[in-house]
């Protein structure tokens, strides 16, 4: 947990972006720290709340010097009480903000073709990590996909950072109609793609998981598993993950995550948003016929 502080947060933009809303603070010793695939942890609701948990979300952006200092750029989906009073807020107001947090994205040593790939507004760290793949030489495309074109994030940027862009819709509102994993194949293919990187939903990350696999690529996923504390107190996000040992585990999406590689995550137990513990994992209480 090197580099993490805990700052308040000045809010100093908001904006909508689609269906989500863009919101950048000002946190000072945060963005010094932080690297593509991490994330921050908000409290929400004010000082008198009864919302006790945070709130977490992957870091689209962050400048290190800016006229404020440091800040942070998150993007969210106003769902719930909590998002909902994050979308609410004005330029000025403070969040208590904990960051940065989790595994980075791992970079290639080498400059090899990439592919990343994003899910609604889970598109969002995919841009700083493409900038950081191309000054290390890599050639970036990106898929982005949505249910419908408002749900779509930053396709705009993507086209101003990466060498290629593919879109998709479930209902062929914009792009390609279909999902990232229709198009995926044909990306990993022409690039020659050594690795896909991966934020979105779970069902999206097991798909892109399958398909690089296919095609001889790693894949490297962030998992959307719901985060609270986002320090490994809570144990709301535990998942079987695998490994190297060839021995699953449940291990802490926010402190062992939110980057795995994904063929070490246990796709089968998932099922209808719910994370099941398989059979074989450690310390089931099934295991050896107990």
């Amino acid at each position: 947990m090197s580099g993490v502080v805990q700052v308040t947060g000045e809010l100093i933009a908001t904006r909508r972006a689609g269906a989500y809303h863009h919101l950048t603070f000002v946190a000072p010793g945060l963005a010094e720290h932080a690297k593509p695939g991490q994330f921050v942890a908000l409290a929400v609701g004010g000082d008198t709340s009864s919302n006790l948990l945070r709130r977490c979300f992957s870091i689209h952006k962050v400048s290190p010097s800016g006229t404020y200092g440091g800040t942070v750029d998150v993007v969210i989906s106003p769902v719930g009480p909590g998002t909902e009073w994050l979308s609410g807020l004005r330029a000025h107001d403070e969040v208590d903000i904990v960051g940065p947090l989790g595994r980075a994205f791992p970079l290639p040593k080498e400059p090899v073709p990439c592919v990343l790939v994003g899910g609604g507004y889970g598109s969002a760290p995919l841009f700083w990590l493409a900038e950081a793949l191309r000054e290390r030489g890599c050639h970036v495309e990106l898929v982005l996909g949505a249910a419908t074109e408002s749900k779509l994030f930053g396709v705009v940027e993507a086209r101003r950072q990466a060498d290629g862009v593919s879109v998709t819709t479930d209902d062929g509102s914009a792009g390609t109609r279909g999902w990232v994993s229709d198009v995926l194949p044909e990306v990993i293919t022409r690039t020659g793609a050594a690795v896909v990187y991966g934020c979105g939903p779970m069902g999206m990350l097991k798909s892109i998981t399958d398909v690089a696999a296919a095609h001889g690529a790693v894949a490297q996923v962030a998992v959307e598993e719901s985060m609270a504390c986002g320090v490994g107190v809570c144990m709301t996000c535990v998942m079987p993950v695998t490994g190297n040992d060839g021995v699953t585990r449940m291990v802490r999406s926010c402190v062992e995550g939110p980057v795995f590689r994904g063929d070490r995550v246990r796709w089968d137990a998932f099922d209808d948003g719910v994370c099941r513990v398989p059979a074989d994992a450690l310390g089931a209480p099934n295991v050896g016929g107990h």
